[in-house]
């Protein structure tokens, strides 16, 4: 059982964005079984299919995406201001930016790669 000296306080205006190409930055802070990330995606952008063991939440706060889900793409969501997509773990998804967009992410576990800067998938220029 966690004591109160275990609890992190995060100053989110204390954390220093972190620039992933063009197509977006981001912030995150994790703990044992969870990560939350604050993302701006800029419009044009695209992330490319890929899959993880995460679980995620994705909570689009303004603009607009659109989701491909599956090895084919064939599953399209478009999710806007207020719209919540909840990903299952190793689904294969794109992400395609339809205009300048803040979300706030949920991954679970926390996301590895994204603590140890190996995700090369989000880190290569357009």
């Amino acid at each position: 059982m966690a004591n109160e000296t275990d609890a992190q306080h995060v100053h989110w205006e204390d954390r220093e964005w972190e620039q992933m190409g063009p197509i977006m930055k981001r912030r995150f802070a994790w703990g044992e079984r969870l990560m939350v990330a604050q993302i701006e995606m800029f419009a044009g952008g695209h992330v490319p299919q890929h899959q993880h063991d995460n679980e995620q939440i994705t909570n689009v706060l303004e603009g607009r995406l659109e989701f491909r889900f599956g090895e084919d793409g064939s599953d399209v969501r478009i999710v806007g201001s207020g719209d919540s997509l909840v990903i299952p773990s190793n689904l294969p998804h794109e992400v395609t930016v339809l205009e300048d967009t803040k979300v706030i992410e949920l991954f679970s576990p926390p996301r590895q790669d994204w603590i140890d800067s190996t995700d090369a998938y989000l880190r290569e220029e357009e």
